[in-house]
């Protein structure tokens, strides 16, 4: 969830494989239904606002009186620059200021110049400083009409960063053993690491980990809003950036202009129902997008010539890890490593020629050259990265209320495990930390749409991070919103190749323009 992010192609043509970190995490990943968010009292943490959610403490004069100081990005065509936030919106008078990482692509055209369009990245835990120079150089129209402006969230990258256990912890966490075995020994290994991991998070964050919430960031979002000169924003958002636009948009619904939510998290619900509900959709993208792709390339890959003979390989490839770990260059690649590489491989498409070649690779690894071995070791090398799952945790764990019973989680995960193991292996891993973290005073936000425009929603319906049923839900909460259907299962509509889709968004974007109903796309065309 997915965290947004494109995978690149990154080994030549005789050996492509796949990204090694999730983009939107699917071991607690997953999907169900609308709730209202509801964080309950306990621990540490901010004071719940006494009012409506979005109701804070006027903004002191020492952060509105910032001047953003442009200067050029490092090695690119943005601008970039800094504005300091408090800690909590709520207390904005206690604790340490935190430091938000910003850039900018100014509007090519000055005298077309029709307003700021902020984006956001996905993950959560996703850096979004470099997103303006794609978007802009994919559409050059909305390059030429808007401020493109996006940012680190509280918690990311150049932004301050939230911290929990170092990489060494991380990778014993997701990629040692097993994460199908659901011994007793297994089970208690997994809540013992992630008793330590949420120990680790309250000791290294400085006090940080109650105010890493989506809540504390779309009040930074306005305050850079204010501190850009604009009265209003419009918005683009895809994967966890479209739970933030919802949440931006119900908290300061006059703040915004046009907004385009793509590849939707239920934002209407809570973060345990949507993650749950991934490990069936990685499941379906699998059985009924790669595994056909894969038979139909059975000349190519040797995988089999029906989607069950494909699937049959693959099963014996992990069984073969599972009893003999493959060390390659210094990289001990188990069972976990592969189901990793195989889910992010079926975020776009483009990427299924990777997975089907490191199937191969790792079936006659002696059989490839040097230069290759060494390019999957350091690819596989980490299944999560430590920084990127300190923000996901703390997000996900933070934002919305978790059940905190481990039983149930046992329960509850095996069943993933033993339906949709693809992702469902990984269940209880991401779940043991949100059922252990300290109790949340995040405020309540139900997002329906009142008081906006009309949001203009993407999704394709076999999307394996952020499911369709999950956006469909979203859709019914948020009144007004019109849903694009794209046929297909890439993650990420706009940028995605689609003209169908991408006349849907700059049409809105750039004329107001919306569907009078909801409406569908073809795939992209490969």
């Amino acid at each position: 969830m997915h965290v947004f992010k494109k995978p690149g192609r990154w080994l030549a043509a005789a050996a492509c494989t796949v990204l090694a970190a999730a983009a939107l995490p699917a071991g607690v990943a997953s999907a169900a239904g609308p709730a209202s968010l509801a964080g309950p009292a306990g621990l540490a943490g901010p004071a719940a606002p006494s009012a409506a959610a979005g109701a804070t403490p006027p903004v002191p004069g020492r952060y509105r009186q910032q001047q953003l100081d442009w200067q050029p990005c490092e090695g690119g065509s943005l601008e970039c620059a800094s504005m300091s936030v408090p800690r909590d919106w709520y207390h904005p008078d206690s604790g340490p200021d935190l430091t938000i990482a910003l850039s900018r692509h100014r509007a090519a055209d000055p005298a077309k110049r029709r307003g700021v369009l902020m984006m956001a990245a996905g993950g959560p835990g996703a850096s979004g400083l470099p997103r303006p120079a794609r978007l802009a150089s994919y559409s050059p129209k909305l390059a030429a009409a808007y401020d493109i402006v996006s940012f680190d969230q509280r918690g990311v990258g150049a932004s301050t960063r939230v911290v929990c256990s170092d990489q060494d912890k991380v990778d014993a966490m997701f990629g040692g053993a097993d994460l199908r075995d659901r011994s007793a020994t297994a089970v208690r290994r997994t809540f013992d690491r992630a008793r330590e991991f949420v120990r680790d998070c309250e000791r290294n964050s400085g006090g940080l980990l109650p105010y890493i919430t989506t809540d504390q960031a779309v009040h930074d979002m306005d305050l850079y809003r204010e501190l850009l000169g604009a009265e209003q924003i419009s918005y683009y958002g895809p994967s966890y950036a479209s739970f933030l636009g919802a949440y931006y948009a119900t908290e300061f619904p006059r703040r915004v202009e046009r907004v385009v939510l793509d590849s939707n998290i239920d934002f209407t619900g809570d973060w345990q129902s949507f993650m749950t509900g991934q490990p069936m959709s990685f499941q379906r993208r699998f059985e009924q997008d790669f595994l056909p792709w894969l038979a139909a390339n059975d000349a190519t890959y040797h995988q089999g010539r029906t989607p069950e003979e494909a699937k049959a390989s693959y099963e014996r490839l992990r069984a073969a890890l599972h009893d003999r770990p493959l060390d390659v260059e210094g990289t001990v690649i188990t069972p976990n490593h592969l189901d990793a590489a195989a889910t992010n491989a079926l975020y776009n498409a483009g990427q299924f020629a990777d997975l089907a070649s490191l199937l191969g690779f790792l079936e006659h690894p002696e059989q490839a050259p040097a230069q290759t071995r060494k390019a999957v070791a350091a690819k596989l090398k980490h299944l999560m990265g430590a920084e990127f799952v300190a923000d996901f945790t703390s997000v996900t764990c933070g934002d919305t209320p978790w059940t905190r019973d481990s039983r149930y989680w046992v329960k509850e995960s095996a069943e993933a495990t033993r339906t949709h193991p693809l992702a469902g292996a990984r269940e209880l891993t991401y779940a043991a930390i949100c059922a252990n973290w300290p109790h949340s005073k995040a405020p309540r936000i139900k997002v329906t749409g009142e008081g906006l425009p009309p949001v203009l929603m993407l999704n394709s319906k076999n999307d394996p991070a952020t499911y369709y049923e999950a956006a469909v839900r979203a859709h019914r909460g948020l009144a007004g919103s019109r849903l694009v259907t794209v046929e297909g299962g890439d993650h990420g509509q706009f940028q995605n190749g689609d003209a169908c889709v991408d006349a849907y968004v700059e049409g809105y974007l750039l004329d107001g323009a919306l569907p009078a109903q909801d409406t569908a796309c073809p795939a992209a065309r490969r």
